[in-house]
Parts: structure tokens; sequence; C-alpha cells
């Protein structure tokens, strides 16, 4: 099992270097200095390739469940590049948001804009990031009827996830605590918008227009996915927020910072509905605050509170709704029209069988 999934993710990786070097030959072929190619080289592999490729690897899942059947090395191409175009909107996301946080490490090594020479220049390599997607689209989907439909989707969803992060942001800045900014409703509103539509809803939603899905004013299964998707992806960043307060570092492969980080989690917000004025009064006075007892007086209120067993409740209660969302969609037609594609259960399954119980 381990090992069809080390070669799956080697097969998509190896799509990258193809993908690098189209963009390095746009530069090239503009006459663009030989130090501007280098350092746009050095900015693609630093940033692009290292993370757990979920996102990009869930378009080609998906384009294969929906087809159903193996797909040919072209389709496989092409999906393989939509999933990379959403690594490198989550890379342009990641370098821009690691200056706005003054983080240090990310992935295991210093943030792009900490690394010698960098600096400020990371806000231009963020922009070439994103500039690197609509080149790529343009150059291998401009001549498919969907070629729209890609633009529009990456569009709308970097809209969306900017408007997230500037809730985020205004709602919980790092070096300034005000508690009765926080909501469960502000904090859902934040995972929708800076999460669950880009990394759940746009894998989907690429693999749908690749595979010709089509939607009517009566029929629109888009719609219909982003219903389940949005949902979705809201359960698996409350599942995050609560790994970051419950799993060990051993198993979560990190430290945990969300308290000492002023977040805006899931974990704050359920125990300030629960809080008695007693309780409140040590979160207003603790939370956000870079100091380890503080964080442990923090945590053992959550215990306090019965966090943990809240957030047992929440997953059971999450998981059956989604269930429940899945269901809505109809069972195949038994005549389906040669090489007609329509939505299936399984994508959906799919990515809930990865998240529900994930202990990291």
């Amino acid at each position: 099992m381990a090992d069809a999934k080390a070669q799956k993710r080697q097969k998509f990786e190896s799509v990258y270097p193809i993908l690098r070097d189209e963009l390095l030959a746009y530069l090239k072929h503009e006459n663009m200095p030989q130090d501007a190619i280098d350092w746009f080289r050095r900015n693609l592999d630093y940033n692009v390739p290292g993370g757990k490729l979920n996102r990009g690897m869930s378009v080609v899942d998906s384009v294969e469940i929906l087809k159903g059947r193996t797909l040919s090395d072209d389709e496989y191409f092409k999906a393989a590049l939509l999933g990379w175009c959403i690594e490198l909107l989550q890379a342009f996301f990641l370098v821009s948001d690691d200056m706005m946080d003054q983080s240090v490490t990310r992935r295991g090594q210093p943030c792009w804009y900490k690394v010698e020479g960098v600096n400020y220049i990371a806000i231009n390599d963020s922009f070439m990031l994103e500039g690197s997607i609509y080149y790529l689209l343009k150059k291998h989907f401009r001549s498919e009827p969907y070629y729209v439909h890609l633009l529009e989707l990456f569009h709308d969803t970097t809209f969306q996830t900017e408007i997230g992060q500037l809730i985020d942001l205004i709602t919980a800045p790092e070096d300034h605590v005000d508690l009765s900014k926080f909501s469960l409703a502000k904090h859902q509103k934040i995972v929708i918008y800076k999460t669950a539509y880009y990394s759940f809803y746009l894998p989907v939603a690429l693999a749908m227009y690749m595979c010709g899905i089509p939607h009517t004013p009566t029929n629109d299964p888009y719609a219909l996915a982003q219903s389940i998707l949005i949902p979705l992806g809201e359960y698996f960043q409350v599942q995050d927020d609560f790994l970051d307060f419950a799993a060990t570092p051993e198993v979560l492969g990190k430290v945990g910072t969300d308290i000492i980080d002023n977040k805006c989690s899931w974990c704050i917000n359920t125990a300030l509905a629960l809080a008695s004025p007693a309780q409140r009064k040590v979160l207003d006075e603790n939370y956000g605050r870079k100091d380890p007892a503080a964080e442990a007086r923090v945590k053992a209120l959550y215990e306090e509170l019965g966090i943990r067993e809240k957030y047992a409740q929440y997953e059971e209660d999450a998981y059956r709704r989604i269930m429940s969302l899945i269901e809505t969609i109809p069972e195949q037609p038994a005549q389906a029209k040669e090489g007609e594609v329509s939505l299936k259960r399984e994508v959906f399954k799919a990515f809930l069988d990865k998240i529900y119980k994930r202990q990291k």
C-alpha cells in the first residue's frame, strides 16, 4: 500500500521538471538575463515541489475516478499539470503568508524570504509563482472548450482565499490579542474562504471540467460538488486545529503553536463558547502569549472544558452530515452514453476516507 502511494507520488513528481523547464524556456525565449532565469529556477524548486502534494494529486485521483479507467499518457499529463497549477497557487500563498506572519521555517527549511539574499524580493517571487499558473494553462489548454472555466476557477479561488486571509489577519493578529473578535461563526468564515475552496473544491472542479462534465440551469453538478466539498474542507480544518492542540509532536511531526500564535482556531472558539466568567478570564490573560506557562494554562483549561469530547462529537456529526450529502448524488445511470462522464460518489468518499479519524 505504502509502496503504491510512493509510486503515485513519484509519477506525479516526474511531471514537475517538465513544467519548470517550460517556464524557464519562456524567460530564455524573451532573452531574459541568465541571473534572472537562475533566480526563477531557484524560486520554483525551493517553493513548489516540497510539500505533501495532496491537493495536486487529488486532481489526478479525481479524473481517474470520474473516467473510471486508467488514464492515457496525455490525459495523465494534463491532469497532473492542473494539479501542479494548484501546487503553484499553494506556493504563491505560502511565500507571501510566511512574510505576513513573519514565520521562520516552512517544510523543515527557512522560509523563502529568510533565505540569504532574498528578503523582500520574495514578494515579487510570489507574484511570479502565481503568473506561472496562467502561462501553463494558456500553453496547454488554450484550445480546450473549458479553458475559460479553468481561468475563472483559478481567479475566483485565489480571490476567495485572499478574502479568508484578510479576515484571519484582522481577527487574530499575532501581536495583539483580543478574544472578543473571535467566534465560531468567524472561524467558520475564515476556514471556508482561506482553506476549503482551494484545498477541496478546486481540485475536484478542475477534474470535472477536464472530464467534460456539463452544467445546465436545471442541473449543476458543480454546485452540488461545492455543497459537499466546502463542509468537507471545514471539517478538515477543524480537525487540523484540534490536532495542533491534542496530538503529540512525535505523531504530528511538528510542535503545535496555535495557542501561542493567537490563532483563531476551533479549540479557542469552542472554549470561549463554553467558558464561565472565571474561565474566560484565564483565556484572556493567557491566550496568544509567548510563554510556555501561559500556554500550559490554556491547555489545562481546554481539558477542563472537555474539548477532546466536544471534538469527538463534532467529528461524528461532521462525518454523518457529509456522508448524507454524498448520498444526494444520483447513482450512475445504467444507460450512460459512450464516453459520457457524470459525477460519482467515490470522488467525495475518497476525500472523506483520507480525513476521517486521521492522527496527523
